[in-house]
Parts: C-alpha cells; structure tokens; sequence
C-alpha cells in the first residue's frame, strides 16, 4: 500500500503543481477541472483487496494526469493560432510597396530595355500582323540610332534540321544589294589566280593564304574557293566552320567560275541557312534604303527561302515572320499576305 501512495502521490504532486503554474485567467484548465475527479471517490468504499484498492488508485491518477496533459497541449495550440492571426493581421495591414520605374513593367524582358527601346516599341502593337508595305514603312520609323542600321528578316519555318532532308542552306541574291563593302578572299591555283585579281578579289592566295588563316588572320567576309583547293582547304574546318565562312558548293563558294561568283557576292549575294529551331535570319538592305528598294530586296528573300524548301518538310511550312532593324523592335507580318503579294505595277 506504501508503494503505490508513493507512486500516486508524485504523479498528483505534478498534476497539481501543473495547476499552480496555469495562470488565473479562464482557460482549458477551468473545463478540464469541471470534470468529475475520479480521485474523490473514498478509498474506503473500494472493496476488495489491498492490490485492487492500489491498481484502482493508480488507474485514477493515470487519468487526471492525461487530463492535465491534453490542456496543456490544446493550449499551447490555441497561442499559436493567436500567433499565427496576429502576423496574418499585420501582413494584411502592411501592404507591398509599390514599384516605381522599370520594375513595374509588367514583361520581364522589357525591364532591361532602354528608354529609346521603350519609347519605339509603341510605334507598333506586339500582336499585330502587318501588311508588308505597312511593315517596311514603320521598320524605318522605329530606326533613330546614330548610325545607319541593317534591315532584317527572320522566318520560322516548320522544319527540323536535324534531319537531312530538312535541312535549308541557299543564297539570294539581293536585286539592291545589302549596303554593305564585302572583301572577298579567293583561294585558288595556277590561272585562276590572275582571274580572281581581275574579277575584283580583294585578297587572293593559295598556299600561303592557308597559313595565314591558320595563324589567326579573317579579314574578310567571304571566302571563295576554287575546286581543286578543297582538298586543302578542308583542314580548315575547324577554323572556318563555327564562323560561317567555310566554302561550299551549296552557298555558291565552291566553284569555278571564280569571276562570277566575286561579281555576285560584291553586289548584293546573301548565303542563308536554318539554324538548329528551323528560323531563317536574312539581312535585305540598310534603313537609309528606300521603301520600294527595301521591298524589291524582302520579296527576292522571301521567294528564294519558298524555292529552296526541303523535300522533307511536310504540313504548313511558314509558321511566322518578322522584320526589324537592328536595334529595333520586330514587327509581324502576314503570312498569307506575304506569300501572295504582288509588287504594284509602274503606270
């Protein structure tokens, strides 16, 4: 009977004593002692032995102890749901500041544009499809940098190159020319050298020129190549290859009419090809061209990317195209528009 007094009594000692620390407001603790007290039952009228007049003691402090217990737990929940009200309260009170300047534009890309950007990209409506003369026209009002900016053109195609047989890789030449000094360098042989000096080459050479450009030297912006070079020239690849300029008989480079092939590219000859998503980029003039030669040019562009089409493109194969100048927003065309479009007649 000793033993388990003992036992009953600490475990009433910190139930009581839980009770002392609880503070005098109303709390769960005055629910909770509203309950029966299993411990006011006198022990006298607990029949039967010693052992079960202890068991039912301990039984009873098992009892008020999981009482008290579940208060202090439901407690402890309801301050921090008081907690959790206050911050959600002061949130709610304290509203973000609001951005100012180029923060508070609404696209993230615009957000690192300039001023002079900002201001132009008015000029036209993002979503818009313009008719190609309407195009040309607000191309040149959107160019006002301090130098004379290129004119461009990109055409997404419904192509994958990857595949062979969707591979785009032609030349235009442009009837008004790109605006633009070309050097051409010749890499050639025996007659052909003198050829390529009178036809107009602003650097010519066979062996040597190798070397050069295997030094480093690409002061030139086209490299043409007569075919029994080629064999030479293919050690190159690695050099000429990432920049463009590796001859090939495709882009018109490789050939051996070396004359005609000089004279193409100095007035106006344009290689192309699609790159890795299916988009065609080709410059067609300058913006101090006049709208009907910048016209004259797009329209030779666009009929050169529809002839040279990949045998294996299947389904709609213009999927979108823009114009723009360099430094200046895209503008969206019409496609259908585009692609039947007929130059107006001179009276």
């Amino acid at each position: 009977m000793a033993a388990c007094a003992t036992h009953s009594s600490l475990m009433l000692a910190y139930a009581a004593r839980s009770q002392d620390l609880t503070p005098p407001t109303p709390s769960l603790f005055s629910f909770a002692s509203s309950r029966p007290n299993h411990l006011s039952v006198p022990l006298l009228l607990l029949g039967g032995s010693r052992d079960r007049r202890c068991a039912a003691i301990d039984r009873a402090s098992n009892r008020a102890f999981q009482v008290i217990v579940s208060a202090v737990a439901a407690e402890a929940d309801l301050d921090t749901e008081e907690q959790d009200l206050e911050q959600t309260a002061t949130a709610v009170l304290d509203p973000p500041k609001p951005k100012k300047g180029k923060a508070a534009l609404v696209l993230k890309r615009d957000r690192t544009r300039s001023k002079r950007f900002l201001e132009i990209q008015k000029l036209r409506e993002t979503k818009k499809e313009y008719d190609v003369i309407t195009a040309i026209s607000l191309l040149k009002q959107t160019a006002n940098t301090k130098f004379v900016e290129s004119v461009e053109a990109h055409f997404r195609l419904n192509i994958d190159p990857k595949y062979n047989d969707q591979q785009l890789r032609a030349t235009v030449s442009l009837p008004k020319g790109t605006g633009q000094t070309v050097i051409v360098a010749v890499l050639a042989q025996g007659e052909k050298v003198d050829e390529a000096k009178n036809a107009g080459a602003d650097i010519v050479g066979s062996d040597d020129l190798i070397e050069q450009i295997k030094g480093g030297f690409m002061e030139f912006d086209k490299l043409i190549a007569s075919p029994d070079m080629m064999v030479k020239v293919a050690g190159l690849g690695k050099i000429l290859g990432p920049r463009g300029l590796m001859p090939n008989p495709k882009a018109g480079t490789v050939t051996a009419n070396i004359p005609q092939a000089i004279e193409e590219f100095k007035k106006g000859k344009v290689e192309f090809r699609a790159d890795k998503t299916g988009i065609v980029h080709i410059p067609f003039g300058k913006v101090n061209f006049t709208e009907e030669d910048l016209l004259i040019n797009f329209l030779a562009a666009v009929k050169s990317v529809e002839t040279n089409k990949p045998k294996g493109a299947k389904g709609v194969y213009w999927k979108s195209a823009h114009i723009c100048s360099s430094m200046g927003p895209s503008i969206k065309l019409n496609i259908r528009e585009m692609i039947d479009f007929k130059p107006p007649t001179a009276n």
